[in-house]
């Protein structure tokens, strides 16, 4: 009886980004800019890769998946983003919700497993160099990044299950600028106990599971390289991961300060700079590293550029 007194809720309206109205033209420019730059930025790494053979390595293989999963993230989010940014009422439908909510959990779990993958393939190269190539087999990189994609997706996806079996009635008020677990969890009138219970286990296998594996990487690789006599092999060896380790730094860097702060009225505005960097700074960053420290990238870019500025004249004629 209770139950039938409920209205269902059919959208949500989110809080926003920022409580400057003035500003919302501004704010709208700097995020398309953003966006434009992470998906030209990561397309332009995967096609360099692509078709550049100097850069068809299982280095490079599973960096063409981290740009892939960066665009999938930052497009599950941002443009929702821009479309509020020009309304008044900022609200987005209950479907609407859950597959953002599907597609960014699915890419941010992915995110992690493969920078996981990603410090194996270093600590192989520096720890064991004589056995890399048979180590890191084509046959073996496949296999993993497609176990990597499906374990991100299908954690997801049984999220959203159990998600899609709770009732959301009344209070429809996202605080927040995008749909995320906890806000979806706080808004339902019914038990969310399960709910809790499976993002707990996907903190501790996928979250806490992936980062500690990443720290015993780099410990084996850091003795590894402390072993080397020479000063210049020292610093070649540390130069093949630098690049990674950076984007490890900074992609948990956020996640962990997003965990461990206590949960108050400040926290709030906290958590949405936060957001703001693991959903759209850090993806815009990844190509900018991956690139600037390597030659051959910087070749294949080269090489993408002019083919791009030909193409383009061509057309306008």
């Amino acid at each position: 009886m209770e139950h039938s007194n409920h209205t269902r809720v059919t959208e949500f309206i989110m809080q926003g980004l920022f409580d400057h109205p003035h500003h919302q033209g501004l704010f709208f420019g700097l995020f398309l800019c953003l966006y434009i730059a992470v998906v030209m930025g990561n397309s332009l790494i995967i096609v360099a890769i692509v078709i550049h053979p100097p850069l068809h390595t299982p280095m490079y293989f599973f960096i063409a998946n981290l740009a892939l999963v960066d665009i999938l993230c930052t497009s599950s989010v941002v443009p929702k983003i821009l479309e509020n940014l020009m309304q008044e009422k900022k609200t987005i439908s209950f479907g609407g919700c859950i597959i953002q909510l599907f597609v960014l959990t699915s890419s941010l779990g992915t995110e992690l497993l493969l920078l996981t993958v990603m410090s194996y393939d270093r600590y192989v190269a520096i720890c064991h160099p004589l056995h890399y190539v048979k180590l890191m087999n084509k046959e073996l990189c496949i296999h993993l990044a497609v176990s990597v994609w499906a374990v991100g997706t299908i954690s997801s996806f049984v999220s959203i299950l159990l998600v899609l079996r709770l009732d959301f009635c009344r209070l429809n008020l996202i605080q927040h600028f995008f749909c995320e677990f906890p806000t979806i969890l706080a808004l339902s009138c019914s038990s969310t106990y399960v709910n809790e219970i499976m993002i707990f286990m996907a903190d501790i296998f996928l979250a806490m599971g992936n980062f500690l594996l990443t720290i015993v990487s780099y410990c084996f690789i850091i003795i590894t390289i402390l072993k080397i006599q020479s000063s210049k092999g020292k610093q070649k060896a540390f130069s093949t991961c630098s690049s990674h380790l950076l984007v490890v730094t900074l992609y948990y860097s956020t996640i962990i300060y997003t965990y461990i702060q206590p949960t108050s009225s400040n926290s709030l505005d906290k958590n949405k700079m936060v957001a703001i960097m693991y959903t759209l700074v850090t993806p815009t960053l990844n190509p900018v590293i991956y690139s600037l420290r390597n030659k051959e990238v910087k070749v294949a870019m080269k090489r993408i550029l002019p083919f791009m500025h030909v193409k383009c004249f061509r057309k306008s004629l």
